[in-house]
């Protein structure tokens, strides 16, 4: 094998493969980065046996080839190198000579046939999207998924294919985030998949808002192609859990309030909450909301904030960060909440957003101790 690439291009196609490289394995050649010298350019390819991204970038070839180098240290020395043309030569099976200007090293890999295949997915009857549809969804929804390991499909992100429309759901079972997109392209077959939030971030990362991305599935895996990138990812197994249970659809009390005064409050207030629960008061009545913590054994503090509000008078306790969390994702600057009672769910939504998608979010109650 021999090539001579830019370091931007080598940067680009390492720095991209990279995010599929586990930290730690006991599989030594997942540490490492498959390099492809081939008539279309250099192809990279990292995987951790859940996730698995390919990239190509351009570069001369001068003879085909490959090689699986350790992920960190061509990082690392990709970073460290000139910005210059640089010079890829193997001997044999498991070591490779690179050149750039007056440097010179000599890396140990293993073997290609060492790096394990990648998952065999169908993209004959391939759906399509655009890159920006997905990444607007992964974007709201992805960051509510739980990261507990004691109920692992909460652990995935809910994609629901439908013939007109694509729908993304995560919770944690304390709050939930929903957003639904109309199609402008057909995505394939109507189908409800579980995707880990990781696979997710990474069509954020790699692909750019305009790509063209083909959606390609098999029983376990799919595949998300666009011409120089394709992630593949292990679908979560199992029914999800009814949300639409839990989406209440009686509240009877509105509040709407400037999104970044609200969580500016919320976070005064979330410094004297407990560091066990982050529990805080809202009480909503005409025109104002007041926020405020009692925590025994640190103080207590309050705030009053103008808000437009609409029912009966409510007291109602919230978990600070995750009410913060949700706050954050918002697109506008005014948020709607509505609420039925000190017990029930409260949902939180943008005001005046002219977008095609439908945005929700959920937050469930604390029981507040008087």
């Amino acid at each position: 094998m021999k090539f001579t690439i830019t370091r931007e291009q080598l940067s680009e196609g390492v720095n991209a493969v990279n995010a599929a490289v586990p930290t730690k394995t006991t599989l030594p050649v997942l540490a490492n980065i498959l390099l492809e010298a081939t008539k279309d350019g250099l192809r990279l390819s990292g995987t951790d046996l859940d996730i698995a991204v390919g990239t190509t970038v351009p570069a001369s070839v001068d003879q085909e080839g490959a090689i699986t180098l350790p992920a960190r240290k061509l990082q690392e020395l990709v970073r460290e190198l000139p910005s210059a043309g640089i010079r890829f030569t193997t001997q044999g099976e498991q070591r490779v000579t690179i050149e750039c200007g007056r440097s010179k090293f000599k890396l140990l890999g293993l073997p290609r046939e060492e790096f394990p295949a990648f998952p065999q997915v169908d993209f004959e009857k391939a759906g399509k999207t655009t890159a920006r549809d997905l990444q607007k969804l992964v974007a709201h929804v992805a960051f509510a998924a739980s990261t507990e390991e004691s109920r692992p499909i909460l652990n995935g992100v809910l994609w629901q294919l439908t013939e007109d429309r694509m729908r993304m759901v995560a919770t944690n079972g304390h709050r939930l985030s929903k957003m639904e997109i109309p199609l402008t392209s057909n995505a394939g077959e109507p189908a409800d998949l579980i995707i880990p939030p990781k696979a997710l971030e990474q069509l954020r990362k790699l692909f750019s808002p305009d790509d063209e991305i083909e959606i390609g599935r098999s029983e376990n895996h799919l595949g998300f192609r666009s011409a120089s990138t394709v992630v593949y990812t292990r679908l979560i197994e199992g029914p999800y859990p009814n949300y639409e249970q839990v989406i209440p659809r009686e509240n009877d009390k509105f509040a709407t309030a400037e999104k970044a005064a609200l969580m500016a409050a919320i976070r005064r207030m979330s410094i004297v909450a407990s560091d066990q629960t982050h529990r805080i008061r809202m009480s909503f009545g005409d025109g104002s909301c007041k926020l405020s913590v009692t925590t025994p054994d640190l103080g207590e503090a309050q705030e009053e904030l103008a808000v437009t509000y609409e029912g009966e008078p409510l007291d109602i306790g919230f978990n600070a960060t995750y009410l913060l969390e949700v706050l954050k994702y918002m697109p506008t600057e005014e948020v709607r909440m509505t609420f039925k009672a000190p017990e029930r769910a409260s949902t939180v939504e943008p005001v005046g957003w002219d977008d095609p998608a439908s945005f929700l979010t959920l937050v469930m109650p604390l029981r507040l101790l008087d």
